[in-house]
């Protein structure tokens, strides 16, 4: 009989209302390094006159992480004296640069990541999140773009789960909808995903459906009340991402990350938006393949919260996503056929990690048949 593990829970959850109790709390000091950005230090921070040593990710690169923008931060870091935690204070950009900070050798990052470093902890991480959508406060997982290859890579081993993760929905009150729609509809996805994973278990099942259903029924109320009631459902939403997080940490991401990449990679398309691209058109492809089991289930609870029959299941659920976020066509991003078949081939090729967890197995006629249908 194949051992499946239940769940992993490797990190300290913390949950603070105000900044300050955290500042006090963990008594950040010199021999700290902060990594976040300068719209979330200057009105959360910046008076508290915290000793800590602190890098602005922008002054380095915008948008999400590539390996030309974490050999600049290192290479200013290594010019620091030696610190003892690194603490990311940010979006999935910050948490992905700050676990591979917290390794004794990381550079160059190529090297890390194709497996030719020895990979080992010498640094306490802690990962504070100011979106609601990764979850990566309590996964292993570090992805970043490969800026000459075109595309995205994940690296995921034990080192990189962070030690300690706050939540502290006061830093989520400034955040534009626009980040707040993309990153939450990541973090709904992360769930679906983890549900329907093969490595799903009784235990990731519950944080999979509870964040599932935290996020629509907080989409629905601010489709009644407005972008602006956001607000009232912040730590919900974080609490959300956080639980997207622990389930999808042992279950795994699958084809819908997958496919996603490219699309990121080639027109810079924010991780969340890239994801809502395609997702419900994986979710379809799969129901052409096997409409029992995990997915069977997945749609009687979905049609439950969005009041729809289950053969309406994903076009319903498309509509309510759409009045949270616009889905462009491929087409409006710039892919035609030609690109269309190279993204095919790089899947195929570059992420196996993600599709060997899809919930049924998709072939390159698959993968393209998807793409196509969202041109």
């Amino acid at each position: 009989m194949t051992t499946i593990k239940q769940i992993i829970l490797k990190t300290e959850l913390y949950k603070f209302n105000k900044v300050t109790e955290f500042i006090n709390d963990f008594k950040i000091d010199e021999n700290d390094l902060i990594l976040t950005n300068e719209y979330i230090f200057i009105p959360y921070f910046k008076e508290l006159n915290i000793k800590a040593n602190v890098i602005f990710q922008e002054k380095y690169g915008n948008g999400e992480p590539t390996d030309e923008m974490f050999e600049r931060i290192y290479l200013d870091i290594s010019k620091l004296k030696e610190y003892r935690r690194v603490i990311g204070v940010g979006g999935g950009t910050i948490m992905d640069l700050a676990k591979i900070l917290a390794l004794k050798n990381c550079s160059p990052v190529e090297d890390l990541f194709s497996g030719n470093i020895k990979i080992e902890k010498d640094k306490e991480l802690i990962l504070i999140p100011t979106t609601c959508g990764t979850g990566s406060e309590v996964t292993n997982i570090s992805i970043l773009s490969f800026v000459s290859k075109n595309t995205k890579i994940g690296l995921a081993v034990d080192e990189m789960y962070a030690d300690k993760a706050v939540i502290l929905p006061e830093l989520l009150e400034g955040l534009p909808f626009q980040f707040f729609a993309s990153s939450s509809i990541d973090a709904l996805i992360h769930a679906v995903e983890s549900s329907l994973s093969p490595k799903s278990t009784e235990y990731t099942e519950l944080f999979s459906y509870k964040a599932i259903e935290k996020i629509i029924k907080g989409y629905q109320y601010i489709v009644e009340n407005g972008e602006e009631s956001r607000k009232n459902m912040l730590e919900e939403f974080l609490i959300a991402s956080n639980y997207a997080g622990i389930a999808f940490g042992t279950a795994g991401c699958a084809t819908v990350h997958a496919l996603s990449y490219p699309l990121s990679g080639t027109f810079h398309v924010p991780h969340g938006e890239a994801n809502y691209a395609v997702f419900i058109a994986v979710m379809k492809k799969y129901m052409t393949k096997k409409s029992d089991g995990k997915i069977k289930k997945l749609n009687i609870f979905l049609a439950n919260l969005l009041e729809c029959d289950e053969e309406n299941v994903y076009n319903n659920l498309e509509l309510l996503l759409n009045k949270i976020i616009y889905k462009k066509t491929l087409k409006e991003y710039g892919a035609n056929i030609e690109i269309l078949e190279e993204w095919t081939k790089n899947v195929l090729e570059t992420q196996q990690r993600l599709i060997v967890n899809s919930f049924v197995p998709l072939n390159s006629a698959d993968i393209l048949d998807i793409y196509k249908s969202l041109n």
